[in-house]
């Protein structure tokens, strides 16, 4: 992945420490879907003076130069995550929100063969499955959940 200045640059943005900073965020990885209020929070933890509204501003500037990916999940809220050049569905967890990346060429495969049999060609894509964790460790679940054993 390259250096944040790097990366800025070979997208025609200037190098602000605002965009620094989220991009920063980005790049290190600790969580790969981010919201504008997570990124924020993150910048409170490091103490930095960057406000909501700049925020919002860099990942909207970020999303239109190719650098993030927005993607808005059932609930609603826009989320972010790097564009790393590789398609990728996701499973979104209903009851903690949870957010896991897959590829699975079968049903890859099964588009195209829909798509083709109505007439279609596809040019892009973007598969959100939602289902609830069955995972017992899920510390987000509703104890009420039919999932709890």
């Amino acid at each position: 992945m390259p250096p944040p200045l790097t990366e800025l640059k070979s997208s025609g943005l200037k190098a602000t420490l605002p965009r620094l900073k989220v991009l920063d965020i980005f790049q290190r990885g600790g969580q790969r879907h981010m919201s504008a209020e997570d990124v924020y929070r993150v910048l409170l933890e490091e103490r930095s003076d960057v406000g909501l509204a700049t925020v919002y501003r860099v990942l909207t500037q970020f999303e239109q130069a190719g650098i993030l990916i927005r993607s808005n999940f059932d609930g609603g809220k826009a989320v972010f995550e790097l564009d790393e050049g590789q398609h990728h569905d996701h499973l979104v967890c209903l009851d903690c929100g949870r957010v896991e990346e897959f590829f699975d060429e079968a049903i890859e495969h099964r588009q195209h063969e829909v798509a083709a049999a109505k007439g279609y060609e596809i040019a892009d894509h973007a598969l959100s499955i939602y289902a609830h964790c069955t995972k017992t460790d899920c510390p987000n679940r509703p104890k009420t959940s039919r999932f709890v054993k």
